[in-house]
């Protein structure tokens, strides 16, 4: 039976917030609500949830993209709104890459939305990217990553 597949959840800027923050735009669920989704999701597709950290600080999740890389065989991550212009970001993404595989996933459609969004410099630091599905992004991002994870694997 192959191992399972270690997944780091990050949330960036303003993510704490989910719930009161623009409901109309990102939903009514919590930050909690998502997590605890994530963490039941992921055992239907053999993952274990590393952790699921949330920062509005972009050194701190620099750092957990560091770390991820004894920790984790991929990350889930909606950078908010670090996503279009954090370059520091990017590379501590391409740092531990392909190591460790980078989901990037957003909550809202970013490309039907200001033309400041429709940009991610973090974008082709990723496998991917998964957006506009509200919290299943996440879901969809575990998946996803599973998929990359197993192929490689697969080499």
């Amino acid at each position: 039976m192959e191992s399972p597949i270690r997944v780091l959840v990050l949330h960036g800027a303003n993510l704490n917030l989910l719930g009161t923050r623009e409901p109309g735009v990102y939903g009514s669920q919590t930050l909690a609500d998502i997590n605890a989704a994530i963490r039941a999701h992921a055992p239907t597709v053999g993952v274990t949830i590393v952790d699921c950290i949330q920062s509005n600080h972009e050194g701190v999740l620099i750092d957990a993209i560091h770390s991820a890389r004894d920790t984790a065989d991929a990350i889930v991550f909606n950078p908010g709104a670090f996503t279009h212009y954090s370059h520091a970001i990017a590379d501590a993404v391409r740092a531990v890459s392909p190591a460790v595989v980078t989901i990037e996933v957003h909550l809202s459609n970013v490309h039907a939305r200001e033309e400041f969004r429709r940009v991610s410099v973090i974008a082709s630091a990723c496998a991917g990217q998964i957006a506009g599905f509200g919290a299943t992004s996440y879901l969809l991002g575990v998946s996803a990553a599973v998929s990359v994870v197993q192929a490689s694997r697969s080499r």
